[in-house]
Parts: structure tokens; C-alpha cells; sequence
């Protein structure tokens, strides 16, 4: 059995670069073409004059923290999609909100790739825990699993006894999801006497994947591997067997640049993931992620010939993945807004036990009851569709620093 996907993950990077930048004009000259946005911020350019990296890099940058306010003014895409939404096969709601398209083609989001890269073949039984609820997180990764022949077993994410009895039952041999969810469901399995030793293999992502993780993990002998995307690209890298980094997907051309000004950084060097795609539904074009990572040297032990990125290494703003979701400024501002009590606010987010979780701190005016704590958890989860705790506390214990996210989770 082949130990890769296709050839294209063996092609020399020469011609892999040369192939890249042969497909990009036509690319660009779509999405002029079609979109009103790069039609728009992409007028002066000569669409077959890109041809290379250097020439990619003049290109202007798009950031998601600006989706939010684009889609707002010119709806519900904001201008970016390359097809009426009838044409669609689904649509999703992320927080924010932010709509994400899905078109009608075979593995849309390309996470057959990376799913391939961690063990998931023809004839596995795997067990989806990512959100089917409104958030595309679930249909990338079950696009990718069909692709490959795989059963899925749509379960989404919640009911934790439930998810380790059907594993059981069923003889599940793979799971995707979130990292902390899989440690919940083999915590609740070994638990309740659930047999789940036909569990093999995991591709996890949405947060970061700790080390004391992967150790529970590999106890149950279960090979987890990470990947790395967003809602609006896709699979943007993977790990593989070689665990060095995380290899390029082949359908992207990957840059890390400094997250101000756009340009690209020696290698190397930290700076934000700008992603550019071939997708002809939602042509993205230098779509800046807001992550940081860096490219890591040499090509991996694997036999994958594409560049490397280190993985994720935090955030270019205050905007914070939690849970597989995002957590933006502008909801705890939202939120904040809704209670005139609330003076200044600053959601913190730690990882006692590998766990992720949020705490709001609010200094307030006046009322402090457990009611109106109540109300701020209600209006946390309506808002940013993850649950938080509250907690009131004294002007001198929360800085009038301006931050108010404030990611305080151990990587290790």
C-alpha cells in the first residue's frame, strides 16, 4: 500500500513551484472575473504577470478579521465567492458571523489528503466529533473520509456517553475531532467499561494538540496526528509520520510574512500564514489567517517533498481558537455592550488539566448579583457559541490595557 496520497507529494519542489505559478495567472484572472472584490482590489494587475513568488508578494493582502465587516457590507459573501449561493451545496454559519461556502465538488476543503497522511483507509469506521451545528468542521472532514472510502459516523461534538458507548459498539477504528475531546471520550470509555480497543488512529485539530495529549492517546494505542486549516481555505498543512512540522498541502502556495506590512520574512522566522488557493468557488487570494507559524529547513524524513511550517504558534491579534472555534474582540465587545453594569471586560482563556477554558472578567458599575453573572454566561454562549465563566472583580485587578482576549494556555 502506498504510503502516499498521490505523486504530486513527491514531485521535485522545482517542478512543483513551476506547476504552481503556471496555474496562478489563470487563477487570479478567474477571480477578477468573477468576484466583485478582486475585481475591485485587483484592477491595476496583470493577472498573467504573476508568475512567481516575488511577484505574488506585490499582491495585496486580505485578512479574515476583516470577513466580519466585508460580508456585512456587500452580503452575504462579501463579494469573495465565485457562484450565486443557490449554486452551493451548503452553507455555514461561523461565529461572528462569518458565512463560509461549500461548493459541490469532491472533497471541497481537500482534507482527504491530510487524513490519508495520519492512517485513514478504505474500510475504517470513523467517529466525527467535529460541530455539524451550523460550522463547516464537520463536512470538511466527512467530504475527506468519503473520499477515501471511509464509514463516518456523524457525531458531532457533546453527550460524551453516548460517544464512547457508540464507539464500542460500533468498533470504531478512527476519530477526527478536537484533541480534548478525545481525551474526554476515552476518559468516559474507560470509565463506563466500554471496549474501544478497535481505536487506532485520530486526525485532530481546532486547538492546540499538548504533548500530555498525545501521551494519554498513545497509552490506548491510538496514533494521533494534527492538521492545520481554517473554515475559509481548507487543509492548509498536516503531520505526518516523520512528526517534523507540518507538510504544505499541495492544492495551496503558502507565505509567512510580517503581520503588518504584508512582506515575506527569511526563513525561518515567525510570522503570519498568508494562503493563497485554487479553489474556483472561492478563489482566495493572499487570504492572511491571522496565525503565526515559521517554515522549518529541509524537506521532511516522510519522502514529501513540499515545504514545512512548525504548526501553529499562536495569534497575530487577540483573536483566539477555542474549541475549534474562534473568539474575536469584537464579540467580548458585543457581549459587553449588552450590559450597561460592565465597565471593561477581558475574556482570559487557560488550560488547567489540558482542558481549555474561558473566564470572563468584568469590572462592573453597581450591580454584582448572580443573576446578572447568569445573564453574562447566557449572552457568552449566545454570542460566541462556547460556554465561559464569569467573574467580577475590582478596577485595579483587570489593566486598562486595551486587551481583551487574553490567551494564557501552556503549548507544552
Amino acid at each position: 500500500m502506498s504510503n502516499f496520497y498521490d505523486k504530486l507529494e513527491t514531485r521535485d519542489p522545482e517542478l512543483r513551484e513551476r506547476e504552481l505559478f503556471a496555474a496562478l495567472p489563470n487563477q487570479i484572472a478567474h477571480a477578477k472575473s468573477r468576484t466583485s472584490f478582486f475585481a475591485n482590489v485587483l484592477r491595476e494587475i496583470d493577472a498573467k504577470a504573476v508568475t512567481s513568488l516575488s511577484a505574488l508578494a506585490r499582491l495585496p493582502v486580505i485578512r479574515k478579521s476583516e470577513l466580519h465587516q466585508l460580508q456585512r457590507e456587500n452580503p452575504p459573501f462579501g463579494g469573495l465567492v465565485a457562484v450565486p449561493p443557490a449554486k452551493l451545496a451548503k452553507i455555514f454559519v461561523s461565529p461572528g458571523p462569518i458565512y463560509d461556502p461549500e461548493g459541490r465538488g469532491s472533497d471541497f476543503w481537500r482534507t482527504a489528503r491530510a487524513l490519508f497522511a495520519a492512517g485513514f483507509r478504505e474500510g475504517d469506521i470513523v467517529q466525527n466529533c467535529f460541530s455539524y451545528h451550523l460550522t463547516p468542521a464537520g463536512s470538511m472532514f466527512e467530504t475527506g473520509l468519503m473520499k477515501l472510502g471511509c464509514a463516518v459516523v456523524p457525531a458531532g461534538v457533546g453527550q460524551t456517553d453516548i460517544q464512547a458507548a457508540t464507539m464500542s459498539c460500533l468498533g470504531v477504528t478512527g476519530y477526527v475531532g478536537t484533541p480534548s475531546f478525545l481525551k474526554l471520550i476515552l476518559g468516559r470509555a474507560e470509565a463506563l467499561g466500554n471496549d474501544v480497543r478497535f481505536l487506532r488512529k485520530a486526525l485532530v485539530s481546532g486547538e492546540a494538540f499538548l504533548a500530555a495529549q498525545k501521551q494519554v492517546f498513545e497509552a490506548h494505542g491510538v496514533h494521533a496526528y494534527q492538521a492545520y486549516g481554517t473554515a475559509d481555505l481548507g487543509i492548509i498543512a498536516y503531520e505526518t509520520s516523520a512528526r517534523e512540522g507540518l507538510v504544505v498541502d499541495e492544492g495551496v502556495i503558502v507565505e509567512i510574512v510580517r503581520p503588518v506590512t504584508g512582506d515575506p520574512v527569511p526563513e525561518g522566522e515567525v510570522g503570519e500564514v498568508v494562503v493563497t488557493t485554487f479553489n474556483p468557488d472561492y478563489p482566495l487570494i493572499r487570504f492572511a489567517t491571522g496565525d503565526l507559524s515559521a517554515f522549518l529547513p529541509g524537506r521532511s524524513p516522510c519522502g514529501r517533498t513540499n515545504v514545512r511550517i512548525r504548526g501553529w504558534m499562536g495569534r497575530a491579534d487577540q483573536t483566539a481558537k477555542v474549541r475549534g472555534m474562534f473568539v474575536h474582540p469584537h464579540q467580548v465587545a458585543e457581549v459587553a455592550k449588552l450590559f450597561p453594569a460592565i465597565r471593561r471586560a477581558c475574556l482570559r482563556i487557560d488550560n488547567p488539566g489540558g482542558e481549555d477554558r474561558l473566564r470572563l472578567f468584568c469590572v462592573l458599575d453597581g450591580d454584582d448579583s448572580g443573576a446578572l453573572r447568569d445573564r453574562i454566561a447566557l449572552a457568552i454562549r449566545e454570542v460566541m457559541k462556547l460556554r465561559s465563566e464569569v467573574e467580577f472583580v475590582a478596577p485595579e485587578a483587570l489593566p486598562n490595557d486595551g486587551m481583551v482576549i487574553e490567551d494564557a494556555r501552556t503549548r507544552e
